[in-house]
């Protein structure tokens, strides 16, 4: 029996030691799993607290306007201006266009239906004239032009010296041109628009050129008799103005002058021209000093250029070339005209 109770009593004892290990050991391992626990939990946590918060309604009260506020303005979006977003109306505004034509690989034939002699002093020209020009570059191009003076005598000043003074200018100062035609080159160095009747642009182009050319000339043997002269009077007849043939002479031009676009094709061209040309008289209709001595004594041309008669409608025009031909005169004739023009280009 007693061996029985002390058998007892030692797995009793084994029990609790046994008991007592166990609840030792998970003491010791439940702090090692606390921070383990709690790291875990803490993400969660602030997740749902971030989704409460995200999720949560806006529980502030909405504002509310006083029943007597007034109503907003409206918003006022400037109107358009000639296409500047101005709110004034009456301001308006001019932009920059682009060039309306382009002269390059273009044909221009201008008519000049005046042409004005400007620095007459002992003759005068009136004429017209016809270019054709070929743009080879937008600002170049080369030109023909004949021009033709229609009217082409001494001046009223010269005529005054010979009636009052009984002097006459130089045969080679008095030098007359009566057609002609020259070559040049052009330049259109600038170009530029202006404003024309509040809005409409007017484009332009500055023109210089210079060439070379050929000129038909003459003198001007008698003037012309409308005084003193009729029934009644010692000249039954008034007589008409004489001339005498100089030969073709050398021309020089130079030229300055705008041409104004009108649209695409047309244009109005006023430019100022100098024509040159070498003025030196030692025959008149082929004829010098001494085939007009000759002749006047009843002789016969010393040279083959002169005709029999020395082609004179009468004897005193005949007398009258010869006292321009007895001393040689030469100068350098500077015809500056004003010429006055349309063209157009295809």
């Amino acid at each position: 029996m007693k061996t029985i109770l002390r058998v007892s009593l030692v797995l009793a004892t084994t029990a609790l030691g046994s008991s007592a290990w166990a609840a030792e050991g998970a003491a010791a391992t439940e702090p090692a799993a606390a921070p383990a626990v709690e790291a875990k939990a803490e993400p969660s946590a602030t997740a749902e607290t971030k989704t409460v918060e995200a999720t949560a309604p806006d529980t502030k009260p909405a504002e509310t306007k006083p029943a007597d506020a007034p109503p907003a303005a409206p918003v006022q979006v400037p109107k358009l201006v000639e296409g500047a977003p101005l709110g004034n109306a009456n301001v308006s505004v001019n932009i920059v266009q682009k060039k309306i034509h382009e002269n390059e690989g273009r044909h221009e034939l201008v008519l000049y239906p005046a042409v004005l002699q400007i620095n007459g002093k002992f003759t005068q020209h009136y004429g017209v004239g016809l270019m054709y020009a070929y743009h080879l570059r937008e600002t170049l191009a080369i030109s023909l032009m004949p021009i033709w003076n229609y009217w082409n005598q001494e001046s009223d000043f010269n005529q005054e010296l010979i009636d009052k003074g009984h002097q006459q200018a130089q045969a080679a100062t008095a030098l007359l041109l009566q057609y002609g035609g020259v070559a040049s080159v052009e330049m259109s160095p600038i170009y530029g628009k202006f404003a024309l009747y509040e809005g409409t642009l007017v484009h332009f182009a500055l023109v210089l050129g210079g060439g070379l050319g050929a000129g038909s000339t003459r003198i001007q043997l008698r003037p012309q008799q409308v005084a003193n002269c009729g029934p009644g009077t010692d000249t039954p007849e008034c007589r008409s103005a004489s001339f005498g043939d100089t030969g073709f002479k050398m021309l020089t031009t130079f030229n300055v002058g705008f041409r104004v676009m009108l649209g695409e094709r047309a244009a109005i061209r006023l430019e100022i021209r100098d024509l040159i040309y070498t003025a030196r008289v030692n025959q008149i209709n082929g004829c010098s000093y001494e085939d007009l001595y000759s002749l006047s004594t009843g002789g016969n041309p010393v040279s083959g250029s002169c005709p029999a008669n020395g082609g004179f409608a009468t004897t005193d025009d005949r007398q009258l070339a010869m006292s321009l031909l007895k001393e040689t005169s030469s100068d350098v004739i500077n015809n500056v005209s004003f010429f006055a023009g349309f063209s157009f280009l295809f």
